[in-house]
């Protein structure tokens, strides 16, 4: 699968959100880049695309995580565990490896 428009919107947006961390406190950029994820959530969910939705979905608590703050060694595992799983459902449903079980009946 190519490049779409959505993958280039969240690499620049990735890419200005880590900068600002420089000018903005790091709570205020990271809740920035949470909300980021889940407007890429939705719109892969709209797009067809439910596995990267839902990775975009776990990289949404992944940002929370850091927020809550990693110091504690429960929020650390949430932390890695739904990075993690995000990855997997990312990379999963980009290179066709977990089924795309919600359209099996159209074919």
């Amino acid at each position: 699968m190519g490049v779409d428009w959505i993958d280039t919107v969240a690499v620049v947006g990735i890419i200005l959100l880590s900068v600002s961390t420089l000018v903005l406190e790091l709570a205020v950029a990271v809740a920035a880049l949470g909300g980021l994820f889940c407007t890429l959530s939705v719109w892969r969910l709209y797009g067809g695309r439910p596995w990267e939705a839902f990775g975009w979905l776990a990289w949404v608590a992944t940002a929370g995580m850091v927020i809550v703050g990693p110091s504690d060694p429960a929020v650390f595992v949430v932390f890695v565990t739904t990075g993690i799983a995000g990855g997997i459902c990312l990379l999963g449903g980009r290179f066709g490896v977990l089924v795309d079980v919600w359209s099996l009946e159209n074919r």
